[in-house]
């Protein structure tokens, strides 16, 4: 026998797809978000030094090519903007850092000291990046925190890999503590300060030190760091092919800097696969809206919440990997500098 044909159903599955449709027509779209037009005026600036990307180069090859400061200094001569005003000095000189010497610069207030004082690790991704290449994000923060700031440079990718760098900054955070000293800086008060890979360094040393029973740093000002070897985040997804940092661009520094994949979850690399992540140091996390890395940022704040350490974060909108150095020409670099000294002033004077 044949089943009666419900004459509703139709109008009801027709009825169920219009007021589909009628909501969808309502929903703001999802969009990705866009750089804000100093972000953009920076990034276009770069774009017209041709910087290959990252991933289709070779180490030698981006060691050598334009980086995003000299298109900062290209945006504030088109302009007609000025340097931020700095009252201190700076002195280059070599750090030893376990039977090899690495660059170093100090950048020191003005006035007598001592003054605290702040290991900064600069980034790109353990291949590229130097002390003078990460020059402004120092020396703003030792004009605003009024802090020493020892930039540190560490032995690179593919000639050095993992855990290459991480030993140098380690060493160099030891020899900070015990030679801060000559450049006005207080040994008992010293935190440590990283962007993207150097963030991700400058956390393994807070672990390192409680590991060690060593001094542990005052503070650890994480920028953008790097937190985990997965690629699948959300913010992976969402910022594939962004600029400057890519996913294809992360997935290029971890296969010059591993010696094989599996390394990606040692703990030294991947933060997430630290078990105990109590008794360690205040932390202060900076993140880019249009990041690939800004998951896992918000990944370790909460860890670190949840293990009873001190944290503030900050999320910056319309702004890209490696925004806090523009502060010249990027309002909210010049914004993330400032929340950075005030999170240091606070724990120096704690």
């Amino acid at each position: 026998m044949t089943t009666p044909r419900n004459p509703l159903a139709g109008s009801r599955r027709f009825a169920v797809g219009l007021a589909a449709v009628a909501t969808a027509a309502f929903l703001p779209a999802l969009a990705q978000a866009e750089p804000n037009a100093q972000m953009q005026e920076v990034l276009s600036a770069y774009g017209k030094l041709s910087p290959v990307p990252i991933e289709k180069t070779t180490p030698v090859v981006a060691k050598a090519a334009p980086t995003l400061a000299t298109a900062v200094k290209a945006v504030m001569l088109k302009d007609g903007k000025k340097a931020p005003a700095f009252t201190g000095t700076t002195k280059d000189f070599k750090i030893d850092a376990g039977g090899h010497k690495v660059d170093a610069r100090a950048y020191i207030p003005a006035g007598d000291g001592p003054f605290p004082t702040v290991l900064y690790i600069h980034g790109g991704g353990w291949v590229i990046g130097s002390v003078d290449s990460y020059d402004a994000s120092p020396r703003a923060l030792c004009e605003q925190a009024k802090v020493v700031v020892i930039s540190t440079d560490y032995r690179q990718a593919p000639s050095d890999r993992f855990p290459a760098a991480h030993e140098d900054t380690f060493n160099a955070y030891k020899w900070v503590l015990a030679n801060a000293g000559q450049y006005k800086g207080d040994t008992k008060k010293v935190a440590v300060a990283g962007e993207s890979a150097g963030g991700n360094m400058a956390a393994e040393i807070c672990i390192r030190a409680k590991q060690e029973n060593i001094q542990m740093p005052v503070h650890q000002l994480l920028i953008y760091p790097v937190v985990g070897y997965a690629f699948e985040t959300q913010s992976y997804k969402d910022n594939e092919t962004t600029k400057p940092l890519s996913a294809e661009g992360m997935k290029w520094f971890f296969k010059h800097y591993l010696n094989k994949p599996e390394e990606g979850n040692d703990p030294r690399i991947n933060l997430t696969q630290v078990k105990d992540l109590k008794g360690l140091p205040s932390a202060t996390i900076i993140a880019a809206e249009i990041d690939p890395l800004l998951t896992e940022g918000r990944e370790l704040n909460d860890r670190f919440e949840a293990a009873g350490v001190p944290v503030k974060y900050k999320m910056f909108t319309g702004v890209t990997h490696e925004f806090f150095s523009m502060g010249a020409v990027v309002n909210e670099g010049k914004e993330a500098e400032e929340f950075a000294a005030i999170q240091l002033k606070a724990a120096f004077s704690e």
